[in-house]
């Protein structure tokens, strides 16, 4: 009797999965995407509004190479064609569709060109004796010796032991003057009291005048009072005096240098930055106003650093330094004081 039950309950178990479909073994599931569609490039076409840079071929390739960019990018992102030349022509100013001309020194000529292109806004970078006015608008150099001499006063101290820093002023010259006082407010913003192990009758920074009428050739000697007599490590010296041959000679004495510009273009050695009006980014700063048709502007070139040796100024000390000098730039710290 056990047995029939078993077997009647086998029976009816097969017979009621006969009634149900296989079961399907479910495949992956397609998962719907939202992916954009990409967006249309926009193509220039003859009639998009043309730039133009107008460098020199004398213009050493990596400082035409950065201005090109510069240019490049504003152009990309203003939906201007963008064109280099060497030398702009009449046929190029005839063009209806050119905007804005950027020229760099020499002169070629600008106020003639932009009084027969009224239409097109010049920007004149650096060239001396233009004016601005109508559509010629004008980038001025930053003559300002504060900022220059506080910045160089601030890194020379972080740099050196026992802050051993030194600066070259020409005699009798009220601004250089003070950048000297910018200079020692530089080093005091850096390390405050500045107090040193090793005792010394010397204050640092200390610094040495050189008389007008001196001749250049023997700057030298007034460079070796400071680095052999008064021991400086660290060195800026003041803009009228870097000449190229200067310059090299200070670079073989084994001491730091700071300066605004690289005289003969030659980096010297112990060479640490070049402090200088930037350029590149006034011409960005410029730009809108140019592509606008707002011209006839006086552009001040802020101040920059270029020519970093970052053996000496390393990274972390490369960001202070920037940090600095922004603050100086926006008037969060003041070189000299009210």
């Amino acid at each position: 009797m056990r047995v029939k039950l078993i077997l009647l309950t086998i029976l009816a178990l097969a017979l009621s999965s006969c009634g149900q479909p296989a079961t399907q073994v479910a495949g992956p599931t397609a998962v719907p995407t939202n992916t954009p569609i990409p967006t249309a490039t926009i193509m220039p076409t003859l009639s998009t509004p043309l730039a133009i840079l107008v460098v020199p071929e004398t213009l050493d390739q990596p400082t035409s190479d950065l201005y090109q960019k510069t240019m490049y990018d504003l152009a990309q992102q203003s939906g201007f064609r963008f064109q280099v030349r060497n030398v702009l022509t009449p046929e190029d100013l005839a063009d209806s569709t050119l905007k804005v001309v950027v020229v760099l020194p020499p002169d070629p000529g600008v106020a003639g060109m932009a009084a027969s292109a009224p239409n097109v806004q010049f920007l004149a970078v650096d060239i001396p004796n233009l004016t601005a006015g109508g559509n010629v608008s004008v980038l001025a150099p930053n003559n300002a010796v504060e900022i220059p001499a506080f910045l160089a006063g601030y890194v020379a101290a972080m740099l050196v032991e026992e802050y051993h820093i030194g600066m070259l002023i020409p005699k009798d010259d009220p601004n250089a003057q003070l950048a000297l006082q910018a200079f020692a407010n530089g080093k005091k913003y850096y390390c405050g009291l500045c107090n040193t192990f090793y005792m010394t009758t010397i204050t640092y920074p200390t610094y040495v005048e050189i008389p007008a009428d001196e001749d250049p050739a023997r700057y030298g000697g007034y460079a070796n009072v400071l680095i052999n007599d008064r021991d400086v490590d660290a060195l800026y010296i003041y803009p009228s005096l870097a000449n190229a041959d200067f310059l090299s000679y200070v670079g073989t004495t084994g001491v730091l240098l700071i300066g605004t510009t690289l005289a003969g273009g030659a980096r010297p050695g112990g060479w640490v930055m070049t402090i200088q009006p930037d350029s590149l980014k006034a011409i960005q700063l410029a730009w809108p106003d140019l592509i606008a048709g707002q011209g006839g502007q006086t552009v001040q070139s802020p101040i920059g650093l270029v020519d970093i040796d970052p053996s000496i100024l390393t990274p972390g000390r490369e960001r202070l330094a920037r940090e600095t000098l922004d603050a100086l730039l926006a008037g969060r710290i003041l070189p000299v004081g009210p």
